[in-house]
């Protein structure tokens, strides 16, 4: 599994997001306060951040924990944006992608992360494959599960949807085809932030003057910490949050009255 995060606000060094708080992200990568599966977060990490008037976002990632990685801590001392997306990877099955693995995952504008697993991957995603161009296939940065899910919320964003619906319609096509799939997705294009809750935990912080953050878990114990409930699609700006709940993919449709 992992823990990740995003932020939209003002101009903020990297550490004082992901290093500083008390229970930032760099300590959930080995003492989580509220991860449901996994324990340690050591199989990799990343940040990706958006600099003053360029769309597409710089990433930095690694193979190995993130507290091992001297040289992230003057990265994000010195590195400052005013959008964020960071993870810290605790991977369901060994494999040989190594830093390529590690979120954020990237494309154009956007950075996207996955917080949970697919429950009988590969094979149960197997027929998913129709949807996608072979070139999609083909390009993949990681052989693993996120990387099949970014695939598929791309293939939808390319094709237009906004980055909630992309978010909120792969979700349900992932559960349906995999009943049991921890599907936590977190997407920017550095504007905006879209995420849903489906297996496992997230919360916002948003506050007049201090931006929004979405994250796995709380960094600190400021009580305006705001807990989403599972089967939910979050949009946020830098200045408001949208909570809109999720229906299972099996959920029948209620029956018109009859006249």
């Amino acid at each position: 599994m992992c823990r990740h995060l995003a932020y939209l606000g003002p101009s903020e060094p990297l550490g004082s997001l992901l290093v500083a708080p008390p229970h930032s992200l760099y300590r959930q990568s080995w003492a989580p306060r509220r991860q449901r599966y996994g324990t340690v977060n050591a199989d990799g990490f990343g940040v990706g951040w958006y600099a003053e008037g360029d769309p597409v976002p710089a990433r930095y990632r690694r193979a190995g924990p993130i507290w091992a990685d001297l040289s992230f801590a003057d990265l994000a001392r010195v590195v400052n944006s005013t959008a964020i997306l960071a993870a810290v990877r605790d991977a369901t099955l060994a494999g040989a992608d190594a830093e390529a693995a590690a979120a954020p995952y990237a494309s154009g504008p956007w950075l996207f992360s996955h917080n949970g697993a697919v429950k009988g991957w590969p094979g149960a995603l197997a027929p998913l494959t129709a949807a996608l161009p072979p070139a999609d296939l083909l390009s993949m940065e990681a052989r693993n599960d996120s990387a099949f899910v970014w695939a598929l919320v791309l293939n939808r964003l390319r094709g237009g949807d906004e980055e909630g619906q992309a978010l909120a319609d792969t979700v349900l096509e992932v559960a349906e085809a995999a009943p049991g799939s921890r599907l936590n997705l977190l997407l920017t294009n550095g504007e905006s932030i879209a995420a849903t809750a489906w297996g496992d935990t997230l919360w916002y912080l948003q506050r007049p003057g201090t931006g929004t953050v979405v994250a796995s878990e709380p960094y600190d114990d400021d009580p305006h910490w705001q807990e989403v409930p599972d089967r939910t699609l979050l949009a946020a700006s830098r200045t408001d949050v949208l909570l809109t709940p999720l229906k299972e993919p099996s959920a029948e449709p209620l029956e018109e009255p009859s006249t």
